[in-house]
């Protein structure tokens, strides 16, 4: 992939069955539900992934090269799929933590759903910006359903970052207005990333790539799927993998840092010789793949050796609570935090769930012991989530201090 061209993780949310991987595989020519349990039940469970270059032509934008003009790389686009379930929450946070920019699927036939707005809240606890709005399904309204669906999202964003938005009309079976869709992710803006630090890479998924039966000789290393958040990464790179490997001992859980060379990395298809912040990108590394199958390192940093933070089970939190909890179909207010009270946090891709050991004067700091460890970067972006009857809601996001 060319360096000249930028690129950007735009996250693909939404309520369930709102068409949203559909969608996506109009975009980038394939479902991102590979899973297997995901193709039997129709729903997408862990984050599915797919990439496009955008091309500029004399016509407009295009996903494919059109042979009778001329066209130019443009943009390289990493689309994350989230899942729209609720009792999946807590992943689709973990994808959020990752994206540059979303794309918000609304069914123009069934409009604002619980789902909708706790993935919105979502990205604005995550504070992303850079927001499309896709009214799908269009040709199953009439056009009054279609513009009363339409002012039911105006009012909705309204004093929220998305308030300016662009909303996209859409039928993705019948393939109407996919082009504008496109025209609006080759505009999104790029965001500004650190290079000259050092790197840390957001793992969200972990994999074991060799196939049934092959030969010790022909086995590939274990690979880690994610985001390059800041610094640089290249093939050759002595790493290690935080809290990395998560062992029984005596009846309590211990965590092994993992150290490992990067054998070789990947961007989409493409095999490259460095990475900077931008697309998502695979790493295959020097481990034995049984530590890395079934995503059995997700949630884990990763960096150069030595330059990550001890792994810790306490955290402090400056926390912003929303108004009210979003996910149900009646909106109740948010209950100041309490002590002793379990909280599950998102921090960058890991989830855990800690109990409040303190609470400062006015409320805005809170010290969390947790039962996961993790790696605590100041000012990291977490995700804050209640167990309110029997499902962990969003109720605000905070920063570790």
């Amino acid at each position: 992939m060319d360096k000249e061209i930028p690129e950007i993780n735009v996250g693909v949310v939404g309520h369930i069955d709102h068409g949203k991987t559909t969608l996506l595989s109009k975009l980038a020519g394939k479902f991102t539900d590979t899973h297997s349990e995901e193709l039997k039940r129709g729903i997408t469970i862990k984050l599915g992934y797919s990439d496009v270059t955008i091309y500029k032509c004399s016509s407009g934008f295009a996903i494919k090269e059109k042979e009778e003009e001329k066209c130019v790389p443009f943009r390289y686009v990493s689309f994350i799929d989230a899942p729209g379930h609720e009792m999946l929450m807590a992943t689709m946070l973990s994808g959020a933590a990752i994206i540059d920019a979303a794309i918000l699927v609304v069914a123009a036939n069934e409009g604002i759903m619980p789902q909708t707005q706790e993935h919105f809240m979502a990205l604005q606890a995550r504070k992303i910006k850079n927001i499309i709005i896709v009214q799908n399904k269009i040709d199953l309204v009439s056009k009054e359903q279609a513009l009363k669906n339409y002012n039911e999202i105006k009012k909705f964003t309204k004093n929220t970052l998305a308030e300016n938005s662009p909303i996209i009309p859409i039928s993705t079976l019948q393939e109407i207005n996919i082009d504008k869709l496109i025209e609006e992710i080759a505009n999104l803006e790029i965001p500004k990333k650190e290079k000259n630090v050092n790197p840390v890479f957001l793992v969200a998924r972990s994999f074991d790539i060799n196939k049934p039966g092959t030969e010790i000789k022909n086995l590939k290393g274990g690979v880690l799927g994610g985001v390059l958040k800041k610094g640089k990464l290249k093939a050759g790179d002595e790493i290690e993998i935080k809290p990395g490997l998560s062992l029984k001992k005596a009846n309590t859980h211990i965590y092994k840092t993992l150290k490992a060379k990067i054998l070789s990395l990947h961007k989409g298809n493409k095999s490259v010789k460095e990475v900077i912040p931008g697309a998502s990108i695979s790493i295959e590394t020097s481990l034995d793949p049984v530590m890395t199958k079934t995503d059995s390192l997700t949630g884990c940093l990763t960096s150069t050796k030595d330059n990550l933070p001890e792994i810790t089970n306490a955290v402090k939190i400056k926390t912003h609570l929303f108004k009210q909890v979003f996910g149900t179909s009646e909106h109740q207010a948010i209950q100041p935090i309490k002590t002793k009270e379990l909280l599950m946090l998102n921090v960058n891709t890991t989830i855990t769930v800690g109990s409040v050991e303190k609470i400062h004067k006015d409320g805005s700091e809170i010290e969390l012991s947790l039962n996961i460890p993790v790696i605590a970067l100041k000012n990291d972006n977490v995700g804050i989530a209640r167990n309110i009857n029997g499902h962990w809601r969003l109720i605000g996001w905070g920063e570790i201090v």
